[in-house]
């Protein structure tokens, strides 16, 4: 199948998808000059794009082609996740407008909530307005923001786009000739985009990309032809769109993919790691690995220390939990301040509490100038929180057991594996909510070797504080 591939991952993604026998297509400059052999520049059936955070990939395309795709970065290590979009790219639905903000409004789509810019109405909405809407751009499911709406229903492409309602081919980049020369034309009642990357590609690769745009526009025309009104079906999904799959790499894959990256160009150590923690870091990472043709290899040599004191965390400012679910959400457990960095990756936060209810696991209240300090070290499968009265005297020590921590500049991150143990100020060790990650994993949010991991580390915790 062909795939396109953008964003940090790339180089070492190519290669893993290219050993599967997969076909990369549209290459970037830098993925042409790295690897032997011609990319052509046909459609692809998925697309692998880094997410706007760098801590994944969005994947999108055909079903099986994707789902392919899906099971070969999921192989990727231990904490490489994925999850399913429930509103996908290209997903056609009848919504009820629940709000209206400064520059769009929120759509209810029954299977979740959009976002529609005004702009991308040819009406004024209002609450309570009933809208058809299609997805352009989802959200992955660590991030607070909604997947993107347009009224308008199309069969976007890299290469050329579809336009429901559309009369004939539009003057862009390949130019109404264009059809012509590719002896096609597009469905009935659609009208042809051409895209700018439809300018390096074939007139037999844009005949099969409008082949395979057309038999898209089929599927949804079938599926609207006897819709009832947005009014009286909102909320309702009418066309499922493309597959769509979020994939989020731990610590542990990250290395994987610089293992990979290695194979095909000089890769620092915790190449991915670095940048997926901070963009002003690429240009840097990008720097060293030019002037060095073989840097020290292996997780042990990551730069750590070096890496802190360039991009942070530093001790005095802050830094929060981004605190990871198995369902691929995201919590932020709050900030805390900085009170030291250390060279072997171990940073320690504090956390002054409000009062009101009580310790999970711990059963003791949570009372004003309370203190909580969090030991995060950097590729650990577990972290302590110390909480402590305003007086000092200890109220219990909670560890979380998690994917491998990473320490980036302003956020630590991991997921959270459920199972954790915690310590009572009478020194009492107690192992909890194993049923928790038993039921993740009957659910599909953790793989079973995940899980297992997730067990004997909380093991070896509680047995090193009884």
């Amino acid at each position: 199948m062909t795939v396109r591939v953008r964003g940090i991952y790339a180089t070492a993604l190519t290669r893993l998808l290219r050993e599967d026998g997969h076909d990369i297509v549209q290459a970037s400059g830098p993925i042409e000059a790295r690897f032997d052999g011609a990319f052509a520049d046909e459609r692809a059936a998925v697309t692998v794009e880094t997410t706007g955070d760098q801590q994944g990939v969005g994947v999108v395309g055909e079903r099986d082609a994707a789902a392919a795709v899906v099971d070969r970065l999921t192989d990727v290590g231990r904490d490489a996740l994925a999850w399913d979009d429930p509103t996908p790219v290209g997903a056609v639905y009848d919504g009820t407008v629940t709000e209206t903000l400064g520059s769009g409004a929120v759509v209810d789509l029954g299977d979740g909530e959009g976002f529609l810019p005004y702009s991308s109405s040819a009406e004024r909405v209002e609450t309570g307005d009933a809208v058809r809407v299609q997805v352009v751009e989802a959200s992955a499911p660590w991030d607070d923001d909604r997947p993107v709406l347009d009224t308008t229903v199309a069969v976007r492409g890299e290469l050329l786009s579809l336009v429901r309602g559309g009369s004939g081919p539009s003057s862009g980049t390949g130019g109404p000739a264009m059809l012509d020369v590719i002896a096609a034309d597009p469905r009935d009642g659609w009208g042809v985009s051409w895209e700018g990357a439809s300018e390096d590609a074939s007139f037999d690769a844009l005949a099969d990309a409008l082949e395979a745009a057309n038999e898209r526009a089929a599927e949804i025309d079938a599926t609207l032809a006897d819709a009832d009104a947005p009014a009286e079906s909102a909320p309702v999904c009418h066309h499922p769109g493309l597959a769509t799959t979020w994939c989020w790499f731990g610590r542990e894959s990250r290395f994987a993919l610089d293992d990979a990256r290695r194979e095909v160009t000089a890769t620092m150590p915790g190449h991915h790691r670095v940048k997926a923690g901070d963009r002003a870091a690429s240009a840097a990472v990008d720097y060293v690995e030019a002037l060095c043709d073989e840097p020290e290899t292996g997780e042990s040599d990551f730069p750590f220390a070096v890496t802190a004191r360039q991009f942070g965390p530093q001790v005095g400012g802050s830094i929060a939990l981004g605190h990871g679910k198995p369902d691929g959400r995201l919590i932020t457990l709050g900030s805390g301040e900085v009170q030291s960095v250390d060279d072997d990756g171990t940073v320690t936060i504090e956390r002054e509490l409000s009062a009101g209810g009580t310790y999970d696991a711990l059963g003791v209240p949570k009372e004003a100038g309370d203190v909580a300090e969090t030991k995060l070290k950097e590729g650990r499968w577990w972290y302590p929180t110390v909480y402590r009265d305003r007086d000092g005297a200890k109220k219990g020590t909670y560890v979380n057991v998690c994917t491998p921590v990473e320490v980036f500049p302003d956020t630590a991150r991991y997921v959270d594996l459920h199972v954790d143990v915690v310590r009572h100020a009478d020194g009492t060790v107690e192992r909890v909510d194993d049923d928790e990650l038993d039921a993740a994993v009957e659910r599909g949010n953790v793989p079973e070797n995940l899980a297992d991991r997730a067990r004997s580390v909380a093991a070896a915790v509680r047995s090193a504080l009884e």
